[in-house]
């Protein structure tokens, strides 16, 4: 994997636990040579995510919209590998989604579960074909992952999609998980134009 889409709180979470798995999975994608994709902000996690793989060397693109560059306290163009400014959310998504080869899920709110949604649903959808990790920091994500699989149970997910989302322990099994993932073989039900 030359890239991975990175969706992070903007927030720091309670405790520094959070910051720190940041950190390591900033310092670890660096210096495995995969390129940080990311919401271009420097508050919360997303923040301490690119500040440490830009300080261990490593490729950082930032994707932000204009609106919310004062409120995410945009990191300088200069300061990235790349720093897009665009004009709405969806062509946030959209850009973040097109440079990296697969999605990794730290601690965030609604708009880090948003973005992991979309993009499992994209890969549901046959839009992509690229892995979708949650890094379960300390449980965070265990009780959504809990409700993918009752959704499985309960008839909403079929068992072959189930594994479109994968959850991970530590940031080394999530970029192992990342690289080893390999797509069902799902008909794809639109193409990207149509999302």
């Amino acid at each position: 994997m030359n890239a991975i889409t990175v969706f992070a709180g903007a927030r720091p979470g309670r405790g520094e636990h959070y910051a720190e798995v940041a950190r390591a999975t900033g310092t670890l994608l660096a210096r495995s040579g995969v390129t940080v994709v990311f919401g271009g902000g420097r508050r919360g996690l997303m923040g301490a995510l690119a500040a440490a793989a830009l300080a261990a060397g490593g490729r950082v693109i930032g994707v932000i919209p204009r609106a919310l560059q004062a409120r995410e306290d945009a990191f300088e163009p200069m300061a990235l590998t790349e720093l897009h400014v665009v004009e709405s959310m969806h062509e946030r998504k959209a850009l973040l989604a097109h440079l990296g080869d697969g999605f990794l899920a730290l601690p965030g709110g609604f708009g880090t579960l948003e973005e992991l949604c979309e993009m499992t649903t994209w890969s549901q959808l046959g839009i992509h074909a690229k892995p979708v990790v949650l890094l379960d920091v300390d449980g965070f994500y265990a009780p959504l992952a809990a409700m993918f699989d009752r959704a499985m149970r309960e008839g909403f997910i079929d068992a072959e999609e189930r594994p479109l989302v994968t959850t991970a322990a530590d940031p080394a099994s999530a970029i192992a998980a990342l690289a080893g993932f390999r797509a069902p073989d799902l008909p794809p039900w639109l193409a990207i134009e149509q999302a």
